[in-house]
């Protein structure tokens, strides 16, 4: 499947989405008070604290009663209105896997998402350098935020790769076996991922969720981002999105021809010469 790429709602869509995900993940404190409060009113004060001193808009007013405001809902709400946009429109550039399906549709629009992240991430940093070095004015926030956005570009580019096929993999043995040997290969390769992938989970789902995530843990600088309470649960979310889509891949591909790996293909000649100039050997 060939569709043509490159329009600008496939920049504003995930755009918007990265907005308003981070501003529900930011105000995630009012969200655990309304959907799952502790019975500890000692945990409830240290949550509404924390929620008191993270809120952008103070001044509004909670919804329903609660703690979450208009705007907050306004944001949660739009996060799976805005995933579902963007993954019906999400189309398949030129230089990416040709043979995709309907559903890998889901990495694809997590692509276009990591590459929203690396732009904001770049953007961040170079305002940090901007007012360091031109006003001697730093920030506090912007270190922080970048290792928080960085975090999620490692994490959300995992599961393009895996869909686009691009992640490490040593074809000396696989390439040298018949097409049949080289399907029992694969089973055990993405066997080997499920399996990761679920003792991962059932290890450490207790402590990320239970610790992390449901006391919203900070990471205890100035800034004070939520980086523990929401990476390690993505870091679980995200294992169990490449395991499945390894298993989509290995449907996928079942039928087609292995793409032989040659020596062109290891070795680009326009890169090496680049870099022969670049050190003056040519």
């Amino acid at each position: 499947m060939r569709e043509e790429s490159g329009s600008l709602k496939e920049w504003l869509i995930p755009l918007a989405f990265v907005i308003c995900a981070g501003w529900a993940t930011w105000h995630t404190p009012a969200f655990i008070l309304d959907f799952i409060p502790s019975s500890s009113e000692s945990k409830v004060a240290q949550m509404s604290a924390l929620h008191e001193r993270k809120d952008v808009t103070p001044n509004m007013e909670g919804l329903f009663g609660g703690f979450a405001d208009p705007i907050d809902w306004a944001a949660l709400v739009l996060v799976p209105i805005l995933f579902f946009i963007g993954v019906s429109t999400v189309r398949c550039a030129k230089m990416e896997f040709p043979n995709w399906r309907p559903i890998d549709r889901v990495a694809l629009f997590i692509g276009r998402v990591t590459m929203i992240l690396i732009i904001l991430m770049t953007s961040v940093m170079l305002y940090e350098v901007f007012l360091r070095y031109v006003f001697e004015a730093p920030t506090l926030w912007a270190n922080e935020l970048t290792l928080w956005i960085a975090g999620y570009v490692f994490l959300l580019s995992g599961l393009y790769a895996m869909q686009q096929r691009c992640h490490i993999r040593i074809f000396l043995l696989y390439d040298a076996v018949p097409r049949f040997v080289q399907h029992i290969f694969d089973i055990i390769s993405v066997t080997f991922i499920c399996l990761f992938a679920g003792g991962l989970i059932f290890g450490s789902y207790k402590q990320v969720f239970v610790t992390k995530f449901y006391k919203w843990e900070m990471f205890g600088t100035a800034f004070d981002p939520p980086i523990p309470a929401t990476v390690q649960p993505m870091i679980l979310v995200m294992v169990a999105l490449i395991a499945i889509q390894a298993v989509i891949n290995l449907i996928a591909d079942w039928n087609l021809d292995p793409k032989e790996i040659s020596k062109a293909d290891e070795l680009d000649e326009e890169e090496l010469e680049a870099i022969k100039r670049s050190v003056g050997k040519v």
